[in-house]
């Protein structure tokens, strides 16, 4: 072989080298210098990333602080800490994250990061979640060692398309009486559980936690109280709840960015279950967290404010999260979800009350008067409303519900007029009947905390409440006469 053969052969082998180089995505190293922090919002220059990436605050000796930003103006972008931000100074190095890679599953290649994949955040999914208590980030917060049996994948997914998602066309069986019979959920539905503190929407999360017939529960616990994690786990979830269920703490201690980010991870943990073809209950308590978290983030970076101090993207931000459950495509899986929505001062014109309620699927209201009274759970029927029930229920099933409302209802407009012995029975027989079976009614819509009612279970016992005329006298009020003239027949 002569020398000019050999200069050729490793040209070749040169070039082959080069065109290996030039089909690897290698991004260019960048990275900023912060220069200003006030507040929650922190400011570097220097940074050219798109918004949702996630960085590093470097400063010395001290640890990291995983950051992400949220938005810019020129030359400067904004970032919101997921950590504490004491000890940090001006000058700090702000280093984009490098993209995780999934673990491959067996038989596949784990294929290199796509261009503008830098820095988005990845989170474990799968069924190693199982039985499992997480943050934000998918750390295990239950001391049961490492997770596993979990791919890394993004957090973020493009939303499904309206027209290939089946209808809500089969009832879900919660274990509740009240939503059994007079509020039927839909397998794929969303619904809104609004409440004012206090009143008992955690008991109730618990009791469908528990009793619902569902493969897979993931509840995310976003803004709530410590105390309430492993009491909600532990007291209410219970060990049968727990085996099935995934957990997502983000407690009311935790930064903004991560209450948001415990709500997004907790739905991505729903759609790959859903994604798997199981049928899965998310439970989120609670949405209006999760709007305050978006409030203090968007007025932070400067985002004028609207509607008692809520800017607009926290109205955009409402949608975004709740569209993502749902039925999957192709009748294969379904989340069907409730969120708690918190009514300031027990005001149902509270306006993320108000928003929640136009995007839900329904909206089951708890009265504080009824928790007062001891009547549990505390289901307002009348202020309550399921969208879907005609579509899941039968004709016969929709008619009893509504003769059992219309019966509770009478009975609710002439209860002052009872109570004070004004009413005079057999002027209006239809208020007399009402009367008659409000103990039956009254006792079928309460239930005990470790009491589970079936869907069967539940319209046999309201058909039964509505025949029942044995409970109280129909005559409440003050006698009728028989000398009593037609002027005193009606209210005294």
């Amino acid at each position: 072989m002569s020398m000019s053969d050999v200069q050729d052969a490793r040209w070749e082998r040169f070039m082959d080298d080069l065109r290996v180089c030039a089909t690897v995505h290698t991004p260019l190293e960048v990275s900023g210098t912060l220069t200003r922090l006030a507040g929650l919002v922190l400011e570097a220059v220097g940074l050219k990333v798109p918004v949702g990436s996630q960085c590093l605050i470097s400063n010395g000796p001290k640890e990291p602080v995983l950051a992400e930003v949220v938005g810019f103006s020129g030359d400067k972008a904004y970032l919101m800490p997921a950590g504490d931000t004491h000890g940090l100074a001006s000058g700090a190095s702000v280093t984009p994250l490098a993209p995780y890679r999934p673990i491959p599953k067996v038989g596949q290649v784990n294929k290199p990061p796509m261009p503008g994949d830098r820095g988005v955040l990845r989170l474990p999914l799968g069924a190693g979640l199982l039985g499992r208590v997480v943050d934000s980030h998918g750390n295990p917060l239950d001391h049961q060692g490492p997770i596993a049996n979990v791919d890394i994948a993004p957090l973020e997914r493009a939303p499904l398309n309206a027209m290939d998602r089946d209808p809500v066309r089969e009832p879900l069986d919660t274990g509740v009486r009240a939503i059994n019979s007079l509020l039927t959920v839909g397998r794929g539905q969303r619904l809104g559980l609004f409440a004012g503190s206090g009143v008992g929407k955690s008991v109730l999360l618990g009791m469908m936690a528990r009793y619902t017939k569902a493969d897979v529960i993931v509840v995310g616990l976003i803004g709530e109280r410590g105390r309430e994690v492993k009491e909600f786990i532990e007291d209410i979830l219970g060990e049968e709840g727990r085996k099935r269920s995934v957990v997502v703490a983000a407690p009311a201690d935790a930064p903004p960015l991560l209450r948001m980010q415990g709500a997004a991870y907790a739905t991505a943990i729903a759609e790959r279950f859903r994604d798997d073809g199981l049928d899965v209950l998310l439970l989120m308590d609670s949405l209006t967290r999760y709007a305050m978290a978006q409030r203090e983030i968007a007025l932070a970076i400067g985002e004028p404010p609207a509607t008692k101090g809520y800017p607009p993207s926290c109205f955009a931000k409402l949608p975004q999260l709740v569209e993502r459950s749902g039925n999957g495509l192709n009748g294969h899986g379904s989340i069907t979800a409730f969120y708690t929505v918190l009514s300031e001062g027990d005001d149902q014109q509270d306006p993320i009350a108000d928003a929640a309620r136009a995007i839900l699927d329904g909206h089951i209201v708890l009265s504080r008067s009824l928790a007062e009274s001891g009547h549990y759970p505390a289901i307002d029927i009348e202020a309550s409303a399921s969208r879907v029930m005609h579509n899941v229920t039968s004709p016969e099933h929709l008619e009893m519900a509504r003769h059992f409302r219309a019966n509770w209802s009478r009975y609710q407009k002439t209860r002052d007029l009872i109570q004070l012995g004004a009413y005079v029975a057999g002027s209006d027989p239809e208020t007399d009947r009402a009367i008659s079976l409000y103990p039956a009614l009254q006792a079928f819509l309460q239930q005990g905390m470790h009491e589970s009612a079936s869907y069967e279970q539940s319209l046999q016992q309201m058909n039964q409440a509505l025949q029942d005329e044995r409970g109280r006298r129909p005559n409440p009020g003050r006698q009728a006469r028989p000398q009593q003239t037609a002027r005193e027949g009606g209210v005294a």
